[in-house]
């Protein structure tokens, strides 16, 4: 029997508005605003071009609705890799938008409506402060279908612990809930109303944006503090599993997910 290649994957969209000091972040896919690399290098970029931005003080991060906040990286082209160099160039993509949220010298709020899975739990352990609605569920499914949360390991466990990091790299295919994720520090405020979500997350950054740029900015290397070395360590780990998602087992297990 012919196999057929699987198509090539959407690049999605990135949206910016930059108003009263507050720059809001849209990225959307058709499926689920999962993050396949076009879509991935385009928010880094984003990101870099906002932090000399002086118009944007405060940056608002968040996806299309409804459905998903992030589905995680795009399966599609993830079943498209076929050597090592391919695999660890797709990780990258993850891995230069975290280190592009790390320096960046504004804080970042994450707005998230839905659930959010793999690489997209990475995104929000990035952000500075995450505003989340109570339907939000958290998910690590990478060791599920035969790699692991390498890439997005270091900036999730070091918002949640490694225990609680644990528990999720490890049980793959169990959701947390919303109250699961805020308890470990994961989201940083819960709400029970999409209107409640909006004004939390605008309220917030028009605050920021009034407050003094050199001061957020002294608390964010603050904060990420023990983290320089990290351009070193997330190459490593796309590395890693660049090489990993060529073993059989993983790609017998994307077959299956994509024949579901």
């Amino acid at each position: 029997m012919e196999t057929v290649p699987p198509a090539p994957p959407a690049p999605g969209a990135v949206r910016l508005d930059v108003a009263a000091g507050v720059a809001t972040i849209q990225f959307s896919h058709p499926k689920g605003n999962s993050l396949p690399s076009a879509l991935l290098r385009r928010l880094a970029a984003t990101v870099d071009a906002l932090a000399t931005n002086d118009e944007a003080r405060v940056i608002v991060l968040r996806s299309e609705e409804p459905g998903p906040f992030c589905a995680g990286a795009s399966f599609d082209e993830l079943r498209a890799i076929t050597d090592a160099v391919g695999g660890r160039e797709f990780f990258m993509g993850f891995a230069r938008l975290i280190l592009a949220m790390r320096r960046a010298p504004k804080f970042i709020i994450a707005r998230v409506h839905g659930r959010t899975v793999g690489g997209g739990v990475g995104v929000v352990a990035a952000s500075d402060f995450a505003v989340a609605h109570e339907s939000a569920q958290v998910k690590l499914s990478e060791l599920a279908v035969g790699i692991g949360p390498f890439v997005v390991g270091p900036v999730i466990e070091r918002k949640i612990g490694l225990a609680a990091f644990q528990t999720l790299a490890v049980d793959a295919t169990e959701w947390r809930d919303a109250a699961w994720a805020e308890r470990r520090g994961l989201f940083s405020r819960v709400v029970d109303a999409p209107a409640a979500l909006d004004a939390v997350v605008d309220g917030l950054a028009t605050r920021l944006a009034g407050s003094n740029p050199d001061a957020m900015a002294h608390m964010k290397a603050a904060f990420w503090h023990g983290t320089e070395h990290w351009d070193e360590l997330l190459e490593k780990r796309a590395e890693m599993s660049g090489t990993l998602v060529l073993s059989d087992f993983a790609r017998r297990a994307l077959a299956a997910f994509a024949a579901r």
